[in-house]
């Protein structure tokens, strides 16, 4: 299916919770966000219904995402009927990875090809801080129980920002040096609430890079096998990893963004700095068959503006990031 701008849209962005077991400080207030009521988040076999129709228009990626996706009961079932959807050939994952360590073998069978983990710092008390409570160490374990249950590759995505960890970019990407780890840096973006917290924040990509380049030597480049999306990658000589950057403010990829997200509570929107969103659950749930909820994302696909206004700040008043799925 492609849009107006005749990108090719085949990837959705699947949030299956509003809930998430930390509290980041760049992506909610420190009292957290109030939970939707269990009602209007959508049932795993609506989800399924909605990847279905989803299929019908040419997607054929699949990204779960929450909140914290792994808090969500009942997730390895929905992971196991999607996979069995046909036209469904790639279905990924992005956590924190705090529930990985019992989870990582089972989400592997049921379908999860690979992880997206969010790490944005490699010492405890920081870690603790960023992240109001999290423990560093029970993160790690889910990295390493990822490794080993075969979710190749292992991404972990960085937020870079000023005065807080770009002191650490260097030992990120180290990384990458003798295990099979991919780091990508991320540019950080202003995102609701977080706006006054992310305010002076901003480290450029080019930065990071000559920061690396200068301590571990130049940036070779590479190629991902599967799921590059946005990310420009990069390898030190002899590393087993790779070094990814995502330029979200200071070069924007909008012209090649191929991507839906699906709200938790049924909403399909085309971008996510764009507040006009399609309503799923309400027709779904009055019956619409697979071709009526097909045709509504031919409606989203077709509100996808040309590109993102991220530079003239948050412009969505009634939901964080983590009430639109990361």
């Amino acid at each position: 299916m492609r849009d107006t701008y005749q990108r090719d849209i085949n990837y959705l962005r699947v949030s299956v919770t509003d809930r998430c077991n930390l509290r980041c400080v760049y992506c909610m207030p420190a009292e957290g966000v109030k939970a939707l009521p269990h009602d209007e988040i959508l049932r795993l076999e609506e989800i399924e219904t909605i990847v279905r129709a989803a299929s019908l228009i040419g997607v054929k990626k699949i990204r779960l995402t929450g909140g914290e996706p792994l808090v969500r009961l009942g997730l390895e079932s929905l992971i196991q009927r999607i996979s069995n959807i046909p036209g469904i050939d790639d279905l990924t994952l992005t956590t924190n990875a705090l529930l990985l360590p019992g989870h990582a073998s089972s989400l592997k069978e049921a379908g999860v090809k690979r992880v997206n983990i969010s790490l944005d710092t490699l010492r405890t008390e920081r870690y603790r801080e960023i992240t109001r409570g999290g423990d560093l160490a029970t993160a790690w374990e889910g990295i390493n129980a990822a490794l080993d249950a075969g979710m190749h590759p292992v991404k972990i995505n960085t937020v870079v920002m000023r005065g807080f960890n770009d002191d650490e970019v260097v030992a990120m990407a180290r990384l990458t040096l003798n295990r099979p780890i991919h780091v990508r840096f991320i540019e950080v973006m202003p995102i609701g609430s977080s706006n006054s917290w992310t305010n002076g924040r901003f480290v450029p990509t080019e930065e990071i890079i000559a920061q690396i380049s200068s301590k571990l030597g130049p940036l070779l480049p590479a190629k991902m096998s599967s799921g590059s999306g946005p990310a420009k990658y990069y390898q030190l000589k002899g590393a087993e990893g790779t070094i990814g950057f995502i330029a979200s403010m200071s070069e924007h990829f909008c012209q090649s963004c191929n991507r839906l997200r699906l709200t938790a509570n049924g909403a399909l929107r085309p971008c996510l700095y764009d507040s006009r969103e399609v309503d799923l659950k309400t027709p779904l749930r009055a019956g619409a068959d697979l071709k009526e909820l097909a045709d509504l994302f031919m409606d989203a696909v077709a509100l996808k503006p040309d590109r993102h206004h991220m530079l003239e700040g948050w412009r969505d008043k009634s939901r964080v990031m983590s009430q639109i799925g990361g």
